[in-house]
């Protein structure tokens, strides 16, 4: 399980009622890719066969199997400020990240 930030789970929340599907929930994943190995990956998307659903935050959020091996205890923040850089996740698996913040091994 990952856990939501409040400023992640607002942020959120804005851009679910902006899609305007209220079929998809937030996936957060992992895939092949990026400078270290690995990169992070979310977006709004249906529940698929395997998935884990939860909540954090008030938020539904859906991983696969495998994403989930590699986040399980991370959590997601979000920064809009003036050096923000977006939606940050933090994740105590990662052995090594790069300078983006996006990518691990």
């Amino acid at each position: 399980m990952i856990t939501l930030t409040p400023r992640a789970a607002q942020q959120v929340r804005k851009m679910h009622a902006d899609l305007g599907d209220p079929q998809k929930k937030l996936r957060v994943f992992v895939e092949n890719g990026g400078c270290s190995g690995f990169q992070y990956g979310m977006s709004f998307d249906v529940a698929k066969d395997g998935d884990q659903e939860f909540l954090s935050e008030g938020v539904p959020v859906l991983m696969d199997a495998t994403s989930l091996v590699y986040l399980s205890g991370s959590s997601v923040d979000f920064d809009d400020g003036l050096h923000g850089k977006g939606f940050e996740i933090k994740n105590p698996n990662a052995q090594s990240t790069c300078g983006c913040g996006k990518s691990f091994n």
